[in-house]
């Protein structure tokens, strides 16, 4: 891959990081248990607690998203980036402006997939 290819890419995951700490930062009121007591009826209540799982679903999910930020941004420091987990072949770099957190060529993806599927030859 490119030196001028990998430092998009750089770029792409800091920037990807730090729009999750700041989202983090930003909405880590919202994640606070509601108090049942400023609340009026049980739908209230229950809007309330779907809104709540919801937002601590959303912080899991950017939190997975995080590690793999972190990761392959250890990746690109000790020269493995690009390299697929599975077969060792090059990750194509459009694959990688695509979902720059990719582990897998598009070809292993795909069988990968096929396999959760129950699809497999």
């Amino acid at each position: 891959m490119k030196k001028k290819e990998i430092n998009t890419i750089k770029q792409m995951l800091l920037g990807e990081k730090q729009r999750i700490i700041s989202n983090a930062v930003a909405t880590k009121t919202d994640i606070k248990d509601p108090n049942r007591d400023d609340l009026n009826d049980e739908g209230d209540i229950a809007t309330s607690e779907v809104s709540h799982a919801l937002n601590l679903r959303l912080r899991d999910r950017e939190a997975l998203l995080l590690n793999k930020v972190e990761k392959t941004l250890k990746k690109l420091e000790d020269g493995t980036f690009g390299i697929c987990e599975q077969c060792g072949d090059e990750i194509g770099f459009k694959r990688l402006l695509a979902r720059p957190v990719a582990t897998l060529c598009i070809r292993c993806k795909e069988e990968q997939e096929k396999i959760e599927k129950g699809y497999a030859d």
